[in-house]
């Protein structure tokens, strides 16, 4: 234990270890050594090791074959989500490559639970674009934008775009100066079905994350609802919780 910041044995391991995952000393499909090596290695008790290891595999960055040894499966990413950003800005400034491919880009008739939420009549034509997005050639969402045009019909350009290589943000943004000021999202655990498991190269009836967000202007419009899939062992999100209050001492 560290005598100033008390921490545990089989943090210090936990810590160690993926630090050599993320900075690529241990590449996707390496063995790492058996738990009697790490014992010596670490010189802590096997307990130890094994608690260090079932944090990183909670964490899919290594998955444990009985008899064969112990594997790296690569680094999962993680996305702070006090930020409002876009998949391609994010993954970006965490040095990922992105690319997309794009499942639908076309006019569909409101859904019938977003109509309200976007202030606009049933049968309104609004953009639906779905995407497959991949980081580091990894498949690891599914997602399923829509876009409302009575905020500004000027997203109907979106149409003639190649949405593979662009930022749908970037285009929010930049080229229609649409002030995006606020979301709120809902998530939650799913399964991923047959056609989404054959997109992301996972087994039907994997763990997934389903996100919901909806994307305000300074004007209080909804103008984009999304809705995401994530590959459980590919990505998680971080929440910082802040007090508003002030304690007493």
């Amino acid at each position: 234990m560290d005598k100033e910041y008390p921490v545990p044995l089989y943090y210090r391991v936990y810590r160690n270890l993926k630090q050599k995952i993320v900075d690529g000393f241990y590449k996707p499909g390496d063995r790492i050594p058996p738990e009697s090596e790490l014992v010596q290695i670490y010189n802590v008790s096997r307990l130890t090791v094994r608690r260090a290891l079932e944090e990183l595999r909670s964490e899919g960055f290594i998955s444990r074959a009985k008899g064969k040894g112990t594997f790296i499966t690569g680094r999962k990413e993680e996305e702070q989500m006090n930020v409002l950003k876009g998949f391609t800005d994010k993954a970006k400034e965490e040095g990922f490559s992105v690319k997309s491919a794009v499942l639908e880009n076309k006019l569909v008739e409101v859904p019938l639970e977003l109509a309200e939420v976007f202030g606009v009549e049933q049968g309104t034509m609004v953009i639906l674009l779905k995407r497959i997005r991949y980081m580091n050639e990894d498949p690891v969402a599914i997602e399923s934008a829509y876009l409302n045009t009575a905020v500004d019909v000027k997203l109907l350009n979106i149409l003639k775009k190649d949405m593979s290589k662009e930022s749908l943000y970037d285009f929010l943004r930049t080229e229609l100066k649409l002030p995006l000021i606020r979301a709120y999202e809902v998530l939650e655990v799913t399964e991923i079905s047959g056609p989404d498991a054959k997109h992301l190269n996972v087994p039907a009836g994997s763990c997934a994350l389903l996100r919901k967000r909806y994307t305000y202007t300074s004007e209080n419009k909804c103008v984009e609802f999304v809705r995401s899939i994530y590959r459980g062992d590919k990505y998680r999100f971080k929440i910082e919780l802040k007090t508003t209050g002030v304690f007493e001492k």
